[in-house]
């Protein structure tokens, strides 16, 4: 699943952040859920080709102010360079927990923990806090390029159809239910196979394995940020005057941001696009 472009992870996010309720992320607009999702990989990029596949399980509570994400995947890349052949195969298993605003990254083959803050969901707490943030994120999605192009039921729920960004999303309440997506020329498609909502999830599916936990400092940690508020102006205001070399040296430092780590620079590219679009549009550039 890491071939899943962050442009499409921060779109979802902007549509899922509902509100703020008692300092809690409201990020959904169903209270708890419990979502078992199929992905496979596959296509042809540089030379190479790609086959993947994995498994996530999603689990949620507080309307998704605590959330785990548990993956495992799998992936070969196949390379024909001067008439010889090479396949290597990479096994993943992580996951990632959000709770309130703090996030954690389990790697289970290095047997560590990464902890920091969530900088997507604290840059959207910063849009316009008081207002509808339902509506303010989706009407930002949409200066962004991103369209709601239908609806249509999936597992027998009535999803909204979202496209940004060579990618097209199917989602219920502010969750993910499918996601099909092609980025340089690689296919990538997750499909829930299960989903249950509004139900009781365990405490067990929120635990931690018990791994050794390293801080990971942060653009957001510093002595101005405020965890309740979000990122301040003068944060905004670093952001907005980075060169593109300075964030990409930046969110590639950060051990937890799988994703963007195995981002070509066309794709770290557009994420930098991106940011700055979110950031004029919440200042009303």
């Amino acid at each position: 699943m890491k071939e899943i472009n962050i442009l499409l992870s921060i779109a979802l996010a902007l549509i899922s952040f509902v509100g703020i309720s008692q300092n809690q992320l409201k990020r959904y607009e169903v209270k708890s859920g419990m979502v078992e999702y199929i992905t496979t990989t596959s296509g042809k990029v540089m030379g190479s080709t790609v086959e993947g596949t994995g498994i996530e399980n999603l689990y949620f509570k507080d309307w998704g102010a605590v959330e785990v994400k548990v993956e495992k995947s799998s992936k070969t890349t196949t390379t024909n360079m001067l008439g010889k052949s090479k396949t290597e195969t990479s096994d993943v298993h992580t996951m990632n927990k959000l709770d309130n605003g703090e996030t954690y990254f389990v790697d289970f083959d290095k047997r560590q923990i990464t902890a920091g803050r969530d900088m997507a969901m604290d840059m959207i707490t910063a849009f316009q806090p008081n207002a509808d943030a339902g509506a303010t994120g989706k009407s930002m999605l949409e200066s962004m390029g991103g369209k709601k192009t239908g609806t249509e039921n999936f597992l027998g729920y009535s999803c909204e159809i979202w496209e940004l960004a060579g990618g097209k999303q199917w989602i219920y309440k502010g969750v993910m239910l499918k996601l099909d997506m092609t980025v340089m020329g690689i296919k990538t498609t997750t499909v829930a196979k299960s989903a249950k909502f509004d139900v009781t999830v365990p405490d067990s599916r929120f635990k931690l394995p018990d791994f050794p936990i390293q801080k990971q400092e942060s653009f957001m940690d510093n002595e101005n940020y405020d965890q309740d508020s979000g990122p301040t102006n003068e944060d905004m205001d670093k952001l907005s005057k980075m060169s593109f070399e300075e964030w990409k040296k930046l969110v590639l430092a950060e051990e937890e941001n799988t994703e963007m780590k195995t981002m070509s620079d066309a794709e770290l590219r557009q994420s930098f696009d991106m940011m700055q679009k979110m950031i004029k549009a919440q200042r009303g550039n």
